[in-house]
């Protein structure tokens, strides 16, 4: 059960959760539990139950691509999947409860975007650019949002809204790049992902391009927002993805998990830092 709910993939909304807090300008020490129950919703709950949502929907591909995983292995029998994925949809509902009105509605929005992407009739999954597009803003922008008005009880700025935007967005490229390890199992059930329509080395090329031009959107608005270190900081890290970039587009179908290892993590780095730039700005007047 454990293996079905991925934890491997609860860091990005825990990360952009905590970015969110940061960039709010409340001391995080000032409401611990908010921040910490924040975290775990984030992660281990809707995002563990999303990849539940995901394992069940997508059992026959799985049956092709990773016959090991636990449903179309055997391991988790039956309906248990869907029921594990129900459940936990509701847990995801009441411990969104506990954080307010924000964090209800933004826990709605999680649940309902998990469905939305796995599951018909809407499977959003069945699109390289829907379905790419909503985890990015599920995995980035939701939880970043999510966090700055728990933390602050209000609207965050217009600056960090549109920061988190700007991340979630370029997540999409992350999401592409993820999409290269079901090619085969894609391509054999209809699934559209960017690597199955663009073929590997063009939809490595679009993911490359999607993640790099939102960056260089969060850097102008941070030199426009008299934070040059700041900006001067995420150059950094983006000159440094584009050198793993011209490694991974060398070979995009077996480079990208290394990337994924790699120049996601100069990603998610560049958030923290323009976290820390707008939380002087986090709370809207």
């Amino acid at each position: 059960m454990l293996r079905l709910i991925k934890p491997v993939t609860w860091f990005p909304p825990m990360w952009a959760y905590l970015c969110g807090a940061v960039s709010s300008g409340v001391p995080l020490g000032s409401q611990p539990g908010l921040v910490v129950l924040g975290i775990l919703l984030a992660g281990p709950i809707v995002c563990g139950m999303s990849q539940a949502a995901n394992d069940w929907c997508d059992r026959h591909v799985d049956a092709i691509n990773e016959p090991d995983r636990p449903i179309p292995s055997g391991r988790v029998p039956g309906r248990w999947g869907l029921w594990i994925a129900l459940a936990m949809s509701v847990l995801s509902l009441a411990v969104g409860s506990l954080l307010g009105l924000w964090g209800f509605i933004a826990t709605m929005a999680g649940v309902a975007a998990a469905w939305a992407y796995s599951a018909e009739p809407l499977r959003l999954k069945k699109s390289g650019w829907w379905g790419p597009g909503l985890v990015g803003l599920s995995y980035e922008t939701l939880p970043w949002f999510t966090g700055a008005a728990i933390l602050a009880q209000s609207l965050p700025s217009g600056p960090v809204i549109l920061t988190a935007l700007l991340y979630g967005l370029g997540a999409h490229g992350i999401m592409t790049l993820n999409d290269f390890k079901a090619l085969e199992g894609d391509r054999q059930t209809g699934v559209a992902s960017l690597p199955v329509t663009l073929g590997p080395d063009r939809a490595a090329r679009v993911a490359c391009w999607g993640m790099i031009l939102p960056q260089l959107g969060v850097i102008g608005l941070l030199v426009s927002l008299d934070r040059p270190v700041h900006a001067l900081a995420i150059g950094a890290l983006v000159g440094l993805q584009l050198l793993a970039m011209r490694v991974m587009l060398r070979d995009p179908k077996a480079k990208a998990p290394w990337y994924n290892g790699t120049g996601v993590l100069l990603y998610v780095s560049g958030m923290m830092v323009a976290a820390f730039a707008l939380r002087s700005l986090g709370v809207a007047p």
